[in-house]
């Protein structure tokens, strides 16, 4: 399985950005999906996760201006963020919690550079 990012790019405080990560290769049955940051200096921090069910969860920092959502039958999650900070900065990787019979596996994107300038 291979996750593919993309959305990422340079914004104005307050603005907006949408990423993507799509799934791909031999897949069985993708359960969580979501997003972490890592921004310079600092540890991986979860964003948000969605559940194959769309239910939604997300770290205190970002409630009310990011929305994660799923299209399950393109097997890819997104990333709706909005009113964004200079501290939102960082680096994206979305994952995918794989499962099929006897074995559960998280798989990674490679990461999607999100720089917010004040």
């Amino acid at each position: 399985v291979q996750l593919q990012a993309s959305g990422g790019g340079l914004v104005e405080a307050g603005g907006s950005l949408r990423l993507s990560c799509a799934a791909s290769g031999s897949i069985f049955s993708i359960r969580n999906m979501g997003w972490y940051r890592q921004a310079p200096g600092k540890e991986r921090q979860l964003v948000a996760t969605v559940t194959n069910a769309h239910i939604e969860t997300y770290a205190d920092s970002v409630k009310g201006r990011f929305t994660i959502s799923r299209d399950n039958t393109v097997n890819t999650v997104y990333l709706e963020m909005d009113s964004l900070k200079p501290e939102d900065t960082a680096i994206y990787y979305c994952y995918a919690d794989h499962w099929r019979p006897g074995v559960e596996r998280r798989y990674w994107g490679r990461g999607t550079l999100v720089t917010v300038s004040s």
